[in-house]
């Protein structure tokens, strides 16, 4: 979602920086570690000595804040054009957000009215990059993982995808191509609106056309 469809990388920077100030951390160290991870883990990981509750407690209050930072959280480019055009049951959004904090910024992106099915941190136990959020997408879908395509702009939600078993296209929106490629992306392109459907041959198959800026790593996408 964030990074994919909907840019909220501002509302995500003055949080998590705010949340970072008030523990005495380095603010950008925090945003670039909170980057396509649960807020849960990467709270853990950045207050390592303190107890379960004040992770739980911590984590509650990063989850309101980024619920009421939504001034400037919009559409990514092509991402509505690309939701509207693939059938619902054929897409999942995976992301390392709550439940309760997807639909806020997928409503404020405009995108909400799109989406079927919705994976969420709220729905599992391992974040990216651990495999799981994308299984769960793939079952959503009750598709094997292979045969899915996992959209992703963190180097963490790629390393999921391919542990999952799927093919990794990644963009551009948020990290560099040599992180993305070190992660194990497929291919790189711009960002959504680089990504267009074509004919399929066979009912039910997606096939999606890449623009001219990706950097191929396998020979076709469907």
């Amino acid at each position: 979602m964030d990074g994919v469809l909907v840019d909220s990388t501002p509302a995500v920077a003055r949080v998590w920086a705010r949340w970072a100030r008030k523990h005495n951390l380095d603010p950008d160290y925090a945003v670039t570690a909170a980057h396509g991870r649960t807020s849960l883990t990467s709270i853990q990981e950045l207050l390592p000595h303190a107890d379960p509750s004040v992770h739980l407690a911590e984590n509650h209050w990063m989850e309101r804040a980024e619920i009421e930072d939504i001034d400037d959280v919009i559409a990514l480019p092509g991402a509505k054009e690309l939701l509207s055009a693939i059938p619902p049951s054929q897409f999942a959004v995976v992301t390392s957000a709550t439940r309760a904090l997807a639909e806020v910024r997928l409503r404020a992106a405009g995108l909400w009215q799109f989406i079927q099915h919705l994976v969420t941190a709220s729905d599992i136990t391992r974040s990216k990059p651990d495999p799981e959020p994308y299984l769960k997408g793939a079952a959503a879908l009750c598709l094997r993982p292979q045969f899915c395509v996992v959209v992703e702009d963190a180097p963490s939600g790629a390393r999921s995808g391919k542990a999952a078993g799927a093919r990794v296209l990644a963009l551009r929106t948020t990290s560099p191509d040599n992180e993305l490629l070190a992660a194990g992306a497929h291919w790189i392109v711009n960002d959504c609106a680089s990504l267009h459907l074509a004919a399929a041959s066979e009912p039910g198959q997606l096939v999606l056309t890449l623009s001219s800026d990706e950097i191929p790593r396998r020979p076709k996408m469907s």
